[in-house]
């Protein structure tokens, strides 16, 4: 861990230290910088007319996101008001979730890498906004499973659980399946495994999405399973286990993935930018 000391700029005090994780997150804060500055070339920003430049801007993303500092306390040390701290994140959210690759993709890739399988969970993004209405009177973000607020991210992984992609956020009530619908994984995922003999691994919250998905078997009411099943199951979880890791790398990676304080429809952003910056930070994509 080392620490990186930002004192340019009018309304940045000389004490406020910026605390990095690893020696890359430098290289990261640079990159993202670059990002933000031919965003403001695109957008005819005029030269002085930002309270603060492109890399001090990209700290205080970085911040939010690996610490998940909040915008008060990022808008207080930059001098900022809340308004424009609150804009200056969401410009950088854009810039990094442009880079995150598409569904084709992230398939083109996984096939020219040879994969033999892929594996496909959910995660269920924690999020303390007001609730909404949904369909039946329901709340819409309520996840029951999880028995709290969330939007629900599909995540594609490889064999060793490293994320590939991830999918734009859906209502936390909802199904795995039906969000896995709703993004076409149903349809390109069997698609792939019927070409390339490439199946995809999932848990049983997706029986029955085709027959280019593996899942344990589901032990059926007043009988038990046979043997082979029970071997079969443990084979399938075992393996399908180490995607885990993929939602885990995310969470653990990035405080504000745990709890976002945002409309919960700007997880989809924050969830491509994340994408983006692990594998900036491991120079890594399948």
């Amino acid at each position: 861990m080392r620490q990186i000391v930002l004192t340019e700029g009018p309304h940045v005090s000389t004490s406020v230290t910026y605390t990095t994780v690893l020696d890359a997150k430098r290289t990261t804060a640079e990159h993202l910088a670059g990002l933000l500055r031919d965003h403001r070339i695109v957008a005819r920003t005029r030269e002085g007319r930002r309270a603060l430049g492109c890399f001090k801007q990209a700290v205080l993303v970085l911040r939010w996101f690996l610490d998940g500092t909040r915008l008060a306390q990022l808008a207080r040390d930059n001098g900022l008001s809340a308004s424009t701290s609150y804009r200056y994140l969401h410009e950088g959210l854009a810039v990094l979730a442009a880079g995150a690759p598409d569904l084709s993709t992230a398939l083109e890739r996984a096939k020219a890498a040879g994969l033999t399988h892929l594996n496909l969970d959910g995660t269920v993004i924690r999020t303390d906004r007001v609730a909404a209405p949904g369909p039946n009177g329901a709340d819409l973000w309520w996840s029951g499973k999880h028995k709290h607020h969330g939007g629900n991210v599909q995540v594609i992984s490889t064999l060793d659980g490293w994320p590939i992609w991830v999918s734009s956020v859906r209502p936390g009530r909802e199904h795995d399946t039906t969000c896995a619908r709703h993004h076409g994984l149903v349809d390109a995922l069997n698609r792939i495994a019927a070409e390339l003999d490439m199946p995809t691994l999932v848990d049983l919250g997706y029986e029955n999405a085709g027959d280019g998905f593996r899942h344990p078997v589901k032990k059926p009411a007043g009988a038990e399973l046979t043997e082979a099943q029970q071997t079969y199951n443990k084979v399938i979880r075992g393996i399908h286990g180490v995607c885990e890791r993929a939602n885990s790398l995310l969470k653990t990676t990035f405080k504000t993935l745990r709890r976002v304080s945002l409309d919960p429809s700007r997880i989809t952003k924050i969830a491509a930018a994340a994408l983006v910056l692990l594998q900036l930070e491991y120079d890594r994509t399948i």
